[in-house]
């Protein structure tokens, strides 16, 4: 089993035995976070977390959620429920990949179309450009 594997069953396990939404771990350095969606990974961009090389354990991670992770720098994911263009994402970029249940689409939270932030950026294919288009939209959601 690999370094990056090895990690992820660990922040895996605790993902679940402390309920939580997402993971992440650089070194001795483990992030938490119990908020809903791409808020945790927004926020600690915002913060100047450096991430770059860590692994992550997520519940939901679609393409912007893989964007995200890809502009963090992150070299392993976990994902509960990994979207199809998530996975795209993260091979693309060479991030490896692990999850549970993989997904057509990540749908929005009343089950009645596309999540908001995958609309975002749809059609952006550049992880700086997504993150930029995914900060906006959150600060537009958090006024509305």
């Amino acid at each position: 089993m690999s370094e990056i594997s090895t990690t992820l069953v660990l922040l895996r396990g605790r993902l679940e035995d402390e309920n939580l939404t997402c993971i992440v771990q650089k070194d001795s350095r483990i992030l938490t976070s119990k908020l809903r969606g791409i808020r945790p990974l927004l926020d600690w961009i915002e913060q100047g977390e450096d991430l770059h090389g860590a692994c992550a354990a997520d519940r939901i991670v679609g393409k912007a959620a893989a964007m995200l992770y890809v502009f963090m720098g992150v070299k392993g994911v976990f994902a509960e429920v990994l979207s199809e263009s998530g996975l795209a994402v993260l091979r693309k970029y060479g991030i490896y990949a692990e999850y549970a249940t993989l997904t057509p689409k990540i749908i929005n939270r009343e089950g009645t179309g596309l999540c908001p932030m995958e609309q975002t950026i749809l059609t952006i294919d550049e992880p700086s450009a997504a993150y930029t288009a995914l900060a906006k939209k959150a600060a537009e959601l958090k006024k509305a």
